[in-house]
């Protein structure tokens, strides 16, 4: 999965008292692109940017990473480089699997940053807090980053497996998911989700790994479970464009092992779940 970068080792604790030299990589964002030279980003000397423009990301094994946010077209970019969008930046078949997962975090951190410059209880300006990952207002409201959880289903009826393809977006063969709603546990999401996008009902629901998905500030949790009952799938042709039964040996895989969704259907396929 996009996660797993062995040898490769993140430490995405954050120290506040790191601060950028002109050697220090970059991770430049700009909405939904990253500015890369192959899967190369930028060092500070490289685009101009001095210590205090730059925020503490997280460390890759010896190198520190810092963000720099632009907006519009005022930033001059460096020679060799060029904004890339992030989807296709992980589907370019060069970035390096740790190149991407970095650069998804890094979105992930610079949308919660972005979004949050004014205090969505008061209005004001806010302000980095110094001891910790937080933004802080003089109202005293303390904001950290965001993580929604979200469910990814296997649902299982024998030797059959329920995939879907999406209605718009992702072209390629899913599972069942959704987010989980204020009040709900993540079984209750699975049931609901599945019920919602297939009409089937399911029982023997177990958990099988999570995966944090930067791209939409996601912590994925995946399941499996099985159908319960009649296996008719009613699908929600609203959100999908299909949704039926493959056996193990018909099923067909992503192009690339980054998500949890592909590694689901992977075990599956192969008998190990």
């Amino acid at each position: 999965m996009i996660q797993d970068i062995y040898p490769h080792k993140l430490d995405n604790h954050y120290y506040p008292t790191r601060k950028a030299d002109a050697g220090s990589i970059v991770i430049v964002i700009k909405e939904n692109e990253v500015l890369v030279k192959g899967d190369l980003f930028p060092t500070a000397g490289e685009i101009g940017a001095d210590a205090e423009e730059l925020i503490y990301l997280f460390a890759l094994d010896e190198d520190q990473f810092f963000l720099k946010n632009v907006a519009g077209d005022e930033f001059q970019v460096p020679e060799g480089y060029e904004f890339v969008n992030i989807r296709s930046f992980r589907r370019s078949q060069t970035a390096r699997k740790h190149k991407v997962f970095l650069a998804y975090t890094a979105l992930q951190l610079s949308r919660w940053y972005s979004n949050n410059t004014y205090c969505g209880r008061c209005g004001k300006k806010t302000y980095l807090a110094d001891n910790e990952r937080a933004i802080r207002c003089e109202c005293g409201n303390v904001i950290y980053p965001r993580v929604v959880p979200a469910v990814i289903v296997g649902v299982t009826n024998g030797d059959k497996i329920l995939v879907t393809k999406y209605r718009t977006g992702f072209e390629h063969f899913a599972l069942i998911a959704g987010f989980t709603e204020i009040g709900e546990t993540l079984e209750e999401t699975v049931a609901r989700e599945v019920m919602e996008e297939a009409g089937l009902r399911v029982k023997n629901i177990r958990y099988y790994k999570s995966q944090p998905w930067g791209i939409v500030d996601d912590i994925l949790v995946g399941f499996y479970c099985d159908v319960d009952g009649d296996d008719t799938v009613r699908m929600d042709e609203g959100e999908l464009k299909v949704a039926e039964w493959r056996s193990r040996e018909d099923i067909e895989l992503q192009p690339d092992d980054y998500s949890l969704t592909n590694e689901m259907m992977k075990m599956f396929k192969e008998g190990k779940t």
